[in-house]
């Protein structure tokens, strides 16, 4: 927003000694001045507005996508497995808080806590979740 408030003044002051120089009168140079920033100042709006709204929106892309995300189990022996998520195979570990429970079982809903590369941390789907 600091740059954008800065933005505007350097364009008011290019604009008000490029009229002064053509030899403008005070009139137009006010004009001009209320003009141009009533036009930064609607494009500070909508640029905060869309900043503002595009920060609550749920990531759709990527493996910051896959947080909260559940999937379920199709293969799993002690602390490793395979899972089920979003329409693709993933390596997947138990989560590290979760290790001392007993292993996935093939079939076992389970949502995603964490992504390192290509595998997946994952922990149990409690009820609440798997509905909706």
């Amino acid at each position: 927003m600091a740059l954008g408030v800065a933005g505007a003044t350097v364009l008011i002051a290019g604009a008000l000694l490029l009229v002064a120089g053509l030899g403008g009168g005070v009139l137009l140079e006010l004009s001009i001045v209320v003009v141009l920033t009533a036009i930064a100042c609607a494009w500070m709006v909508a640029a905060i507005r869309t900043a503002a709204r595009s920060r609550g929106t749920r990531i759709h892309a990527g493996s910051e996508a896959l947080f909260g995300r559940v999937g379920v189990v199709r293969r799993w022996s002690e602390s490793a497995g395979q899972v089920f998520v979003d329409g693709a195979l993933w390596r997947a570990r138990q989560n590290s808080l979760q290790s001392d429970e007993e292993s996935f079982q093939e079939g076992e809903p389970i949502v995603v806590e964490g992504v390192s590369g290509l595998t997946l941390s994952v922990r149990r789907a409690e009820d609440w979740e798997l509905t909706g």
